[in-house]
């Protein structure tokens, strides 16, 4: 037997649903909830999955009780790995990157980052005529092929206007032949096609199902997750919304100006509703790790300390046998302002692979982790096999281990 507080169960539940975000009318000037207002912000506690190494201890708690008796356990990952990652995109400049490249340019020049400035615009020079966005896509796609990585991509799919444009939301036509060529590569590919919710969507929640529909017909294909534009939402609201446009999942539960563990956890878990204290249906996957929470929030520069950063945070993810969402922005080559940031997205690419983590789109993920949640034991077989079966269906095998990590009988489908 192990026991659990109750003080404890509200604490984690407090956390992991972000009920001190569901409360607070506290706004930034992007309109997000600020990440002061994080209960794990306040504590300086952002930077571990501390729900995550909750359940850990939990498991520990667990073996340690039963002593010499059976312990089974549902293998955590496919193919036996023990953690995940995740490569996410979101694409949020197509056409007009000479005006990017202009913003690029006067954001380094208040920084003082004149040797940046210097090689962004000769860079910038070279590309004219040229389609560095197109390039910049193509090279990233390369880099994931040679690592084996299979992306997910959130578009942006709602109508440009000159008001959009001046606040950095909608920038670009879905429609146009530059971002359906981009949508047709990346299915051809292989990768995941999500919603990139625009900031109007916070406001009016009939715009979810529009975008959604509007971006099926382009992809050709369902779409089942969605993370919002400048991680941009109403907690609860938002995520009703979500739901009721038919998305399955929401990626937005990260921090916009630093990089961590948001709502505690490297993992996938049900959107909570602080309100009425229940999950709603909605699956929640967090990311932990952005490239531009450094660079543009915390003023770090030089790509090397992103890829440092976002290492340590897989190794935590590793270290809890989780899952680590990394966030990287496709436009951050050369010719946009970025020198050096292809490279070291193929230095983050092969650090992260190369722990050994299961590589999949963030749909592969979610239905993986919520159908090992609905594992359940039917019977206990005279020789003592375990008769597992799974009520949802799993995108690969599920099995059942012991205590010690050993395989034991696979979960029937």
């Amino acid at each position: 037997m192990v026991r659990v507080s109750r003080a404890a169960l509200r604490q984690i539940t407090a956390v992991a649903g972000a009920a001190a975000e569901h409360r607070t009318a506290a706004r930034d000037r992007h309109g997000r909830v600020p990440s002061a207002e994080n209960a794990l912000v306040r504590h300086g506690l952002d930077a571990e999955p501390i729900v995550s190494r909750a359940a850990t201890r939990l498991r520990a708690a667990v073996i340690a009780s039963a002593g010499r008796r059976r312990v089974v356990l549902a293998t955590p990952w496919p193919d036996g790995k023990r953690w995940a990652a995740a490569f996410t995109h979101d694409l949020d400049v197509v056409a007009y990157w000479p005006l990017f490249t202009l913003l690029r340019l006067a954001e380094l020049a208040r920084k003082g980052q004149l040797g940046r400035w210097g090689r962004t615009l000769g860079s910038a020079l070279a590309a004219t005529g040229r389609d560095p966005v197109g390039q910049g896509i193509r090279t990233l796609l390369e880099t994931e092929r040679q690592h084996g990585v299979l992306s997910t991509w959130f578009v942006l799919c709602g109508t440009p206007t000159l008001a959009t444009m001046r606040a950095g939301d909608l920038t670009y036509r879905p429609e146009s032949p530059a971002a359906a060529a981009i949508v047709r590569s990346l299915v051809e590919r292989g990768c995941e096609i999500g919603l990139h919710g625009s900031f109007a969507t916070s406001d009016r929640p009939d715009l979810f199902r529009e975008q959604r529909a509007r971006l099926e017909r382009l992809a050709g294909r369902p779409v089942a997750g969605v993370r919002q534009h400048f991680l941009r939402i109403r907690p609860g609201a938002t995520h009703h919304a979500m739901l009721a446009a038919g998305l399955r999942y929401d990626a937005t539960a990260g921090f916009p100006d630093r990089n961590g563990f948001r709502l505690g956890v490297a993992d996938v878990i049900p959107a909570w509703d602080a309100g009425g204290e229940r999950p709603i249906g909605l699956e929640e996957v967090p990311l932990c790790w952005m490239d531009r929470a450094l660079s543009k929030y915390r003023g770090v520069e030089d790509p090397e300390r992103w890829v440092a950063a976002g290492l340590a945070l897989a190794r935590a993810c590793r270290d809890v046998e989780g899952l680590w969402v990394g966030v990287w922005h496709p436009n951050l080559t050369a010719p946009l302002g970025f020198p050096g940031a292809p490279a070291a997205f193929d230095e983050l690419v092969r650090g992260v692979t190369g722990d050994a983590p299961f590589v999949g789109t963030l749909g592969a993920v979610v239905r993986w982790r919520v159908a090992r949640r609905s594992v359940r034991i039917r019977r206990v077989a005279p020789d003592g096999r375990l008769e597992a079966y799974t009520a949802l269906p799993a995108p690969a095998p599920l099995a059942l281990e012991d205590a010690a990590g050993r395989t034991l009988e696979p979960v029937q489908a």
